[in-house]
């Protein structure tokens, strides 16, 4: 933890946005494929973000931490109706070249990320599980889906059961690895084995809902789903 909310906040927005650039970049250049570079993106910016929450002070340092999805978000919206012009970023984030897309899931995804941020911090695990479903399960659940994701799901042929098993296997580690760095660090309490049950439990909530068919909304309906079993079982 640093004595300076201000120096934290600025160590955070650089390490996000030099991520983001890196992708939109790589993107850019060709080098990695578009929809591949927005999963890059959505896996590795939450766990730099909330990793970064232990630089700030314990109560007030979300409103300044909250100030770095914030602004990105706030880029999304001005990029996504035209406002700024920013070919790499659309190219990076969205399935198809047009700019409306980043007006979907990656807005959504920004505004989540505030509102976990201001609504959770690190007083709960749930805004840290609620994210890391979010970023590491969605995430792999895409990658993973695209590759061996011959076998669809009964109830939505556009989601295999490869893809779910990602959206399961990424969610849960992910949280996991956060979870132990805040423990390590005395930032939560030390882990007791009994909260792999809980763990377990949301991370199969949020594979569920992540595979129902509700196109562009997994962003908000796998944080719901998360802070509802979340409240239940932890």
């Amino acid at each position: 933890m640093l004595n300076n909310d201000w120096i934290a906040l600025i160590i955070t927005f650089l390490a996000a946005v030099l991520w983001l650039r890196l992708n939109d970049y790589l993107a850019h250049r060709g080098w990695v494929a578009s929809w591949l570079s927005r999963k890059f993106i959505h896996i590795g910016t939450g766990p730099i973000y909330v990793l970064c929450w232990l630089l700030f002070s314990t109560e007030q340092g979300r409103y300044f931490a909250m100030l770095v999805p914030l602004a990105i978000t706030l880029q999304f919206l001005l990029v996504g109706v035209g406002i700024i012009r920013d070919q790499a970023a659309v190219q990076a984030m969205s399935r198809t070249g047009d700019r409306r897309e980043i007006l979907r899931g990656p807005l959504y995804y920004g505004i989540i990320f505030v509102l976990m941020t201001i609504l959770y911090w690190y007083e709960s695990p749930i805004g840290i599980i609620a994210l890391m479903l979010m970023c590491g399960g969605d995430g792999l659940a895409d990658i993973l889906g695209r590759k061996y994701g011959s076998i669809k799901l009964p109830w939505n042929k556009n989601k295999s059961w490869m893809g779910s098993l990602g959206m399961f296997l990424g969610g849960f580690v992910l949280s996991w690895l956060v979870l132990a760095v805040y423990q390590a660090s005395g930032a939560l309490p030390a882990w007791n084995p009994a909260q792999i049950t809980p763990l377990l439990l949301i991370s199969v909530a949020g594979a569920i809902v992540e595979s129902l068919p509700l196109a562009d909304v997994d962003n908000i309906t796998v944080t719901l789903a998360a802070i509802i079993v979340g409240r239940l079982v932890l």
